[in-house]
């Protein structure tokens, strides 16, 4: 049996292949501290649960509009006008299983053959394998340490070219943490404004920024932003549900329409009683995002005073999200090299950069509690002094 090209291209995510890896040792009886996992150890919020738990109660497991629950797309349109400035109806706004399936369907919708994505390396995963599935070419560009792992406006205008659609940005960012500023984006859009390239602005980490900086959904720049961007955004990091599945997409009503015709026939519609547990989570106590992105930033500190201690590694300081990407090149091991023999040796899990794009740099999550971190940067200072 021949299967089609498009799935014999992909890559199976490295991500959940050391998870799963590590999880396994585990269950073998093995102490593994792990810092491969994207994903909040916070139980979601009882408020969250218990608007679910009552939907279900009430026998709301019927199917819902494709697009999501009307009250829901409201709660959305006017948490993105109060929270990010930007001004949607409720029919530009698309709920779906995840922000990974509305990256998906929004890249589907908009490129195809022939049409080229530029996308920031390192990036998420996903990226990639997304715009192939599509049909269209991911072209890499490589950012720098010294630059804070941020592309700059010349650096995207370099790698344009007529057949550019679109531009990938995730701000902040997975797997570096980076956080663009006002100025940074306004320069990209600029650049992207000149030949009316798409903008898909991944904004999934939103609430969890730290220090002074600020997050910034590029399409409340101007006119021109809000026409090109398709914002993405969900609930599983802010909230921690990521096993809920719920995302969304805010689009101009031309796309948003074809998405929601794509949906339709994917999925059908987001499962009916977690929508109602999103509703709660947008108009209920904010306070649990608040406390964890506390108790995340008192990790984030903790981790990168370790690492800047460590000989031959190096580090920027995140300003978002929950990873910081760690720089090995002066080990002399690859990334995939490197994480193995952490994990087989010191029993501690990472993951190879050369996942995202990177082969010089490894990615630890601090989504993990502060006893597991230190004790895993014990056994991964060990393990660096050792190489």
């Amino acid at each position: 049996m021949e299967l089609a090209a498009r799935v014999t291209q992909l890559t199976p995510s490295l991500s959940l292949a050391i998870d799963s890896r590590a999880k396994a040792m585990i269950a073998a009886g093995q102490e593994v501290c792990s810092f491969g996992a994207g994903e909040p150890d916070f139980d979601t919020p009882e408020h969250i649960k218990a608007a679910a738990i009552a939907a279900l109660e009430a026998g709301f497991t019927k199917y819902t509009p494709s697009s999501g629950i009307p009250e829901l797309r409201e709660a959305i349109a006017a948490k993105l006008a109060a929270d990010n400035g930007v001004s949607y109806k409720a029919s530009q706004i698309i709920v779906t299983n995840g922000g990974k399936q509305a990256c998906a369907e929004a890249i589907l919708a908009t490129c195809g053959e022939g049409d080229e994505v530029i996308i920031p390396a390192p990036y998420w995963l996903s990226y990639p394998e997304m715009v192939r599935l599509a049909g269209a070419e991911p072209v890499f560009v490589s950012t720098s340490e010294a630059n804070g792992w941020k592309m700059t406006a010349e650096e995207f205008e370099n790698a344009m070219t007529p057949r550019t659609k679109m531009m990938i940005l995730n701000s902040p960012n997975n797997p570096t943490g980076a956080v663009y500023s006002r100025a940074e984006m306004e320069a990209l859009l600029a650049v992207a404004a000149e030949e009316e390239i798409l903008i898909l602005s991944d904004e999934i980490y939103e609430k969890l920024v730290y220090d002074d900086a600020q997050h910034i959904s590029i399409a409340s720049l101007s006119k021109e932003a809000y026409d090109l961007t398709i914002t993405v955004n969900g609930f599983s990091k802010s909230y921690a549900m990521t096993g809920w599945r719920l995302g969304y997409l805010a689009a101009p009503e031309p796309i948003a329409k074809a998405i929601d015709a794509a949906q339709s026939h994917f999925t059908s519609n987001v499962c009916a009683f977690a929508q109602k547990g999103a509703l709660a989570a947008l108009q209920g106590d904010q306070g649990p995002v608040n406390d964890m992105r506390d108790e995340f930033n008192v990790r984030r500190d903790y981790m990168f005073d370790r690492i800047s201690k460590i000989p031959n590694v190096t580090a920027v300081q995140p300003l978002g999200a929950f990873y910081i990407l760690v720089n090995i090149a002066k080990l002399g091991l690859t990334s995939t090299n490197f994480a193995d023999r952490l994990l087989s040796k010191a029993a501690v899990a990472v993951v190879p950069g050369i996942a995202f794009g990177d082969d010089r740099t490894i990615r630890l999550s601090y989504a993990t509690s502060l006893d597991i971190i230190k004790k895993g940067l014990d056994r991964f200072e060990d393990f660096c002094r050792s190489v």
